[in-house]
């Protein structure tokens, strides 16, 4: 190798898991935050991109609804490309590589290229699924052995592998067959006709660990004409075996309250996650459009000593306060003496991961809520850290009240760029949520232009016009749920009536109001 070549980069070929962002390895998470370029297929769960580092590369090899695949050996060739470049490179996988992941062509290649690659197993869908389903793949007395078996045809007409159907209609275990819903009734028929009982419990797990999880259970005779009446689509794991009739005394999940409904997510990506968490936890298919970024400016951090009271308006807020302060050589000792105001239980908890806890937090989750809680606090002089657009409502009380105020500016919200097919989703979801007035005006702004305008076009809030006359761009179907009365004044300025409004005025407050929405909906 010549000085001039760069060294090559590893690669690693991951399982991601059978589509709940919750069972990725440690291992997995680590390097999504870490490598230089990550190829991923389709069924990869959008939150496990997002931690990937800001410079990273993100290629997409996979397929997009039942359309022609990236073919595999120019996955391959991008893989030795940008590994001889000198990049670590992370081939994303749903499930887990060896099983039907062609990881082992990829490390065959990778091998022959003389590149580093390493191999982190995932959760396979096949065991995966049916545990989500209250199936165990084996058990006394039922079974005790299992076999994986791909459905899938080549693109000659043949069977992947050449399925031996006498052997397989013999095993004496459970049959778990991956990627075979288009051709449910073949597999089932040859099964029957190769001396499988016809009586035997099947059960088709579609969507297996996500949150709109659905389970059609029936016999190997009718199973893909219940599935078809079903309308089951992939992804699908299908269970052959009498273990399918423990599903019932074992199931373990439940219908959550929000299965089956699509939530769509404006805040900013790094905010995003907690609320996405909660509503995925609920049962709800989230739509991330995060409508801000959060953007911080240079602010130098006085002299805290000279202030009697120090008042933080979010999370952010406080993240970069402390970051200032640790840039300046000075920690949580700082804040010492000071009376300390949160705006709400959120801004309250980052404060607390730092080390403070808050002396005021108001009932009510906004300006005029912590300028009553401030009313019996005297106050001589105070700095209030907060985005460059707050209002002015608690400066101007508090300096109505004869103190001296300075503000000190942290950050400021900005537009992020939305793609198409974000604010589409976004503009057909069930519920679509809003945090702040930001969140508002600059999800409208990017649904105005680029592809948001066609967006808006086909799915107008029932005709109605905004602010400027402006297409709205929401489904006349799609539920408006604001956090609190501020952003609810800013909708209604931009032609936008929310349908819910929490009554506390934070993330716990939304999640609430929305979910006593759908249950009265239903």
């Amino acid at each position: 190798m010549s000085a001039e070549e760069p060294t090559p980069g590893t690669v690693h070929l991951v399982g991601a898991g059978p589509g709940d962002p919750g069972l990725l390895t440690a291992r997995a998470l680590h390097l999504i935050a870490t490598v230089d370029v990550i190829l991923y297929d389709r069924l990869i769960p959008a939150e496990a991109l997002q931690s990937a580092r800001e410079d990273a590369e993100l290629l997409f090899v996979g397929k997009e609804g039942g359309g022609p695949s990236v073919p595999q050996h120019e996955t391959e060739d991008l893989l030795v490309e940008r590994a001889l470049s000198g990049k670590s490179v992370l081939r994303l996988k749903g499930g887990d590589p060896f099983v039907f992941g062609r990881g082992g062509e990829e490390a065959l290649r990778l091998k022959q290229e003389g590149i580093a690659f390493e191999i982190v197993p995932g959760v396979t869908a096949g065991v995966a699924a049916p545990a989500h389903a209250g199936i165990p793949v084996t058990h006394r007395g039922l079974s005790t052995g299992v076999a994986f078996v791909t459905g899938h045809r080549r693109h000659d007409g043949e069977d992947d592998d050449g399925l031996d159907w006498d052997a397989l209609a013999a095993f004496p275990g459970t049959l778990v067959l991956y990627m075979g819903v288009s051709r449910l009734e073949e597999i089932s028929c040859s099964l029957i006709e190769a001396g499988r009982r016809e009586d035997e419990p099947v059960a088709v797990i579609e969507r297996g660990t996500l949150p709109d999880q659905r389970v059609i259970i029936g016999e190997l005779r009718g199973i893909s004409k219940v599935a078809a009446e079903q309308g089951v689509k992939a992804p699908a794991i299908t269970v052959v075996g009498d273990v399918v009739s423990l599903a019932d005394e074992i199931s373990w999940r439940g219908t959550p309250p929000l299965a089956g409904v699509s939530v769509a997510v404006t805040r900013a990506r790094p905010q995003a996650s907690a609320l996405a968490l909660r509503l995925k936890d609920l049962g709800a298919d989230v739509v991330q459009a995060p409508a801000i970024e959060i953007q911080p400016l240079e602010a130098e951090v006085p002299d805290l000593a000279s202030y009697d009271l120090l008042c933080l308006t979010s999370p952010n807020g406080v993240e970069i306060l402390f970051d200032r302060l640790s840039a300046s050589g000075r920690d949580a000792r700082a804040l010492a003496g000071l009376t300390v105001a949160a705006i709400g239980p959120g801004t309250a908890r980052a404060l607390a991961s730092h080390g403070v806890t808050a002396d005021v937090i108001p009932e009510r989750f906004v300006a005029e809520g912590l300028v009553q809680a401030l009313r019996d606090v005297p106050v001589s002089r105070a700095l209030i850290a907060r985005a460059q657009e707050a209002r002015q409502t608690l400066p101007e009380a508090l300096r109505a009240r004869g103190a001296e105020v300075d503000v000190l500016t942290l950050y400021r919200t900005v537009p992020a760029p939305l793609s198409g097919q974000a604010l589409r989703r976004a503009a057909s979801a069930d519920y679509i949520t809003f945090t702040s007035s930001s969140t508002v005006s600059f999800f409208l702004e990017s649904s105005a232009a680029g592809d948001g305008a066609e967006a808006g076009s086909e799915a107008r809030a029932g005709g109605e016009e905004g602010a400027g006359g402006a297409h709205l761009p929401l489904s006349p179907a799609t539920r408006i749920v604001s956090i609190g009365p501020v952003t609810s004044q800013t909708l209604r300025e931009h032609g936008l009536a929310p349908h819910v409004e929490a009554l506390r005025h934070d993330i716990d407050g939304l999640v609430e109001a929305l979910l006593q929405d759908a249950r009265r909906r239903d």
